[in-house]
């Protein structure tokens, strides 16, 4: 299945929060009155299949590309989905579950160069592939010709991880799930010979076909050099505060815990051993010290089951969520809003829906939306 279970589609409206900022933090909602202050917004409604993922190309025109999970990448201006794929490589693409195209990173400098980056489980034997695709003749098409950066074969249909962003350093990170199965059997978050259940971090500017940050955890040795963090069972998501320039990790818990990490170089975030803040393999007297645990976790009730990662709020729009990290589950169709003060296993809703929340987008103002897997993409605004 995927990182995510089924539900249908509704809007329930939340009370409203005030919150204090100070220094790109936020102190909890605390509602005052009756009347919301988040609601969402339709962009999109139909014509979509599976969106799995939503950004912006750093190129000045407003534009927003949706990835669809069968392989295509369709462009969204203002509220117009473009009839034609920006990119169609369902051929190469193998979907269903948990895989398909996963992921989708502009480079820093498209605007001038065109180059991108995705992430997709291939045709026939479903490992994961890490690929560079170019702008084509027009600025709403891409060039079908394929560069392939990285191919990491994955032992099980789920967990594959499936984001790539960029970081404020330049380079791109690649989250990769453990492999799948149940409990990682093979326990390859913990191998630094495996570059399963990791955070990868490469220079794609340099180096053939990419080239090693001088600065990784074991860019000399100890280690697969790619290897930025590890011990992670499936970060589906993850985003750098672009204030901060914090990397905000959701990873996606096993039978009871879902977990949100503030991940730093070299970090062990403690999967297959740990489970959020707890043990998990062994399940008693297991060794913590070694790990960074989690900022938050919460735990599998009223509904929730899988985390979906999102970001910290940058934009103008709802200036009381500023400096909140803004995540939802996919199962409950809730949304949260984080700040640096709260304690784990203490999600703060902010919006009840029955989405199925399959992936967070930010626009270059900072605005956030969120994706249906049904089909729908919404905007978080005030009512």
């Amino acid at each position: 299945m995927l990182p995510w279970l089924s539900w249908s589609l509704a809007f329930i409206l939340i009370q409203v929060y005030s919150l204090q900022v100070g220094t790109g933090w936020a102190e909890p909602p605390k509602s005052t009155d009756e009347r919301p202050l988040v609601t969402l917004v339709p962009v999109v409604t139909e014509g979509l299949e599976n969106p799995l993922f939503l950004t912006q190309a750093g190129d000045e025109t407003g534009r927003l590309f949706v990835v669809e999970q069968p392989g295509r990448i369709r462009v969204l201006e203002g509220r117009a989905l473009l009839p034609a794929a920006f990119l169609d490589i369902t051929k190469h693409v193998l979907s269903g579950g948990e895989r398909g195209l996963l992921g989708l990173a502009f480079h820093p400098d498209y605007r001038h160069n065109g180059r991108f980056f995705v992430n997709y489980t291939r045709k026939p034997d479903g490992a994961t592939v890490l690929a560079e695709y170019r702008r084509g003749t027009t600025a709403t098409s891409a060039s079908p010709e394929e560069r392939i950066l990285l191919i990491v074969p994955q032992p099980y249909p789920n967990h594959n991880g499936g984001m790539v962003a960029f970081g404020p350093d330049g380079y791109l990170y690649v989250g990769l799930g453990d492999g799948g199965s149940k409990g990682d059997p093979d326990n390859r978050a913990q191998n630094l010979e495996d570059l399963l259940g990791k955070i990868l971090r490469i220079d794609v500017d340099r180096g053939d076909p990419y080239g090693i940050p001088m600065d990784n955890p074991f860019a000399k040795g100890g280690g697969r050099p790619e290897i930025y963090a590890f011990g992670l069972r499936n970060p589906w998501r993850f985003s750098f505060d672009v204030q901060t320039k914090h990397l905000w990790v959701a990873d996606v818990g096993q039978y009871n815990w879902e977990e949100i990490n503030m991940v730093t170089r070299g970090g062990n975030y403690g999967w297959r051993v740990m489970e959020g803040t707890h043990c998990f393999h062994p399940s008693t007297d297991c060794r913590t010290t070694t790990f960074s645990l989690p900022v938050s976790e919460y735990f599998h009730e009223k509904g929730r089951c899988s985390i979906t990662g999102g970001y910290v709020y940058r934009g103008r729009i709802l200036p009381s969520l500023v400096g909140t990290y803004v995540y939802g589950d996919f199962c409950s169709g809730e949304i949260f809003a984080l700040n640096k003060g709260e304690t784990v296993n203490g999600p703060h809703q902010i919006f009840k829906s029955s989405l199925q929340i399959s992936s967070f987008g930010e626009d270059s103002a900072g605005e956030l939306y969120v994706l249906d897997h049904k089909g729908g993409i919404y905007r978080l605004s005030a009512p």
